[in-house]
């Protein structure tokens, strides 16, 4: 069993045998567990229970597993959360439109239960292992312990993507970073997205730091400049 260190995760699901074998697993490694069966249900317990990771089925009654993660990531509350997608392989489309507005992984069905925990324990470490040290780069300060960026003193606030690819890029300031580099980094080498959603995400960073720290090597990647 993992030290879950009181780890709270919310599944969501309307297959009554996949919420029972996700919550059985999942319980066995020793985190909390709470269930939904559908997409508003979803919201609900996520607002009541504040879950540190969320699996959430694409396809779900009411609202499906996108609606609901471009709902809760539009809230300050959720911008950090981990999500996890269970979707069909066929179901690519909403695979890349999850993983733009937020989603940090999917799982195809039907699920190893195996692999769904392996990735649960993977996001969990990878979060522990990002909390590095401040970057300070002119009038820019970037903090992985707490998520923030301040330029000039005020504060900006960045979806956890958005954030992670901020701080890869200003970990060296002038390099130029390759897509496929990002892609691993950011997005890890399990999940398949394009290089539209790395452009998405560097043109919110742009928009939201409202500064051009980001510079577009074309062809080849970006790199931070300050």
């Amino acid at each position: 069993m993992v030290n879950s260190n009181g780890k709270k995760i919310l599944i969501a699901d309307d297959e009554p045998d996949i919420l029972e074998i996700i919550s059985y697993n999942l319980t066995k490694e020793g985190y909390e567990v709470i269930t939904a069966k559908n997409g508003n249900e979803a919201i609900e317990k996520a607002k009541q229970s504040s879950p540190d990771l969320i699996i959430l089925d694409v396809m779900m009654p009411y609202k499906n597993g996108v609606e609901v993660c471009a709902i809760l990531r539009a809230q300050t509350s959720f911008e950090h959360t981990l999500i996890i997608f269970l979707t069909a392989m066929s179901d690519e489309a909403s695979q890349i439109k999850g993983l733009e507005i937020g989603a940090d992984d999917y799982v195809n069905k039907p699920i190893s239960p195996k692999v769904l925990t392996s990735r649960v324990n993977a996001l969990f470490r990878r979060i522990v292992k990002e909390e590095g040290k401040a970057l300070v780069l002119g009038n820019i300060t970037i903090d992985p312990s707490q998520f923030l960026v301040h330029v000039s003193g005020e504060e900006k606030i960045l979806a956890k993507k958005e954030f992670e690819l901020l701080y890869l890029l200003a970990s060296r300031p002038g390099r130029v970073f390759l897509r496929n580099e990002i892609l691993t980094q950011v997005w890890g080498t399990d999940v398949i997205v394009g290089d539209r959603t790395i452009d998405v995400h560097i043109r919110k960073i742009r928009q939201k730091l409202g500064i051009d720290c980001v510079t577009t090597v074309k062809g080849v990647g970006y790199k931070f400049d300050v």
